[in-house]
């Protein structure tokens, strides 16, 4: 005997719409604990001009002690952490959308860099980065003369 099933393409991807939205309306689990482990990774931009590279990372609330900056074999290391704020109540919110816990943001860099003339500032939730290139990697301004002809060298006759 020979079943006809209708072919329905679509019908799976209801299904897995239908336990997507389950799984995303899931109230965590597990407190403030679960929220304190969770890992994030601030965002940056990173700008190069003749004389050095900036970064600039987003990382509001977080105080300047918390956050560690370290380079070590032309490998920028950026690591912080956001603490929960113990003021309110878990209980009592409804959605939690701002990332807490740890991060840790590293960047491989160019062999011009002057590891000795690094800086870095905080303000106003912006940590901004100067990497300073060395002597030898700025570009030279080479000058170019108008009306000269160079003469060629003419062979010594023998």
């Amino acid at each position: 005997m020979t079943f006809l099933t209708r072919f329905e393409p679509f019908r799976e991807f209801a299904s897995l719409q239908n336990q997507m939205n389950r799984l995303l309306q899931q109230e965590p689990q597990g407190g403030e604990e679960s929220l304190l482990q969770t890992r994030f990774a601030p965002p940056v931009d990173i700008y190069e001009d003749e004389h050095s590279y900036t970064l600039k990372l987003e990382v509001p609330g977080i105080d300047e002690k918390d956050i560690d900056v370290k380079l070590e074999n032309n490998t920028l290391s950026v690591s912080g952490e956001r603490k929960f704020e113990k003021d309110e109540k878990e209980e009592n919110y409804r959605r939690v959308e701002r990332r807490y816990g740890s991060f840790v943001r590293s960047f491989t860099l160019p062999a011009t860099i002057d590891s000795e003339n690094v800086t870095a500032d905080y303000d106003k939730g912006l940590l901004k980065i100067r990497l300073a290139k060395k002597a030898e990697a700025k570009p030279k301004q080479i000058k170019v003369t108008v009306g000269r002809q160079i003469e060629a060298v003419k062979p010594k006759a023998a």
